[in-house]
């Protein structure tokens, strides 16, 4: 496997994504209905324009949420293999969590934690 099935596989990645798309085009018949443009919250109808500013404060909360999500993936593989390689799987693991548990503590003491 060299070179050429990359270039092969780019090649056909492209060809499907853009062949799905063409036969999307032809099949599908569109509908222009301004209804279709509107911004879809619940079923409930909307008041205002869709376009608001969120404060940053939830995108923080979401990034330290998907840190602290994907540590866990990290701990599964080592939670496999901890009892061959022993010792230095424990200092490792305890090390990577101490400074998850500094990064913790950075965003506690910039308020990124506290909900609106």
């Amino acid at each position: 496997m060299g070179p050429v099935s990359l270039i092969v596989l780019i090649f056909a990645a492209i060809a499907f994504s853009a062949g799905g798309i063409l036969v999307s085009k032809i099949l599908v018949r569109g509908s222009k209905n301004p209804q279709k443009g509107q911004a879809y919250e619940s079923g409930v109808p909307v008041k205002g324009p869709a376009w608001v500013q969120f404060p940053v404060g939830y995108y923080l909360y979401a990034l330290i949420f998907l840190i602290f999500d994907v540590e866990l993936a990290f701990l599964y593989p080592w939670a496999v293999v901890v009892k061959r390689i022993g010792w230095p799987a424990l200092i490792e693991i305890v090390v990577f969590i101490f400074i998850l548990f500094l990064g913790f503590l950075y965003a506690h003491k910039k308020g990124a934690l506290k909900w609106m």
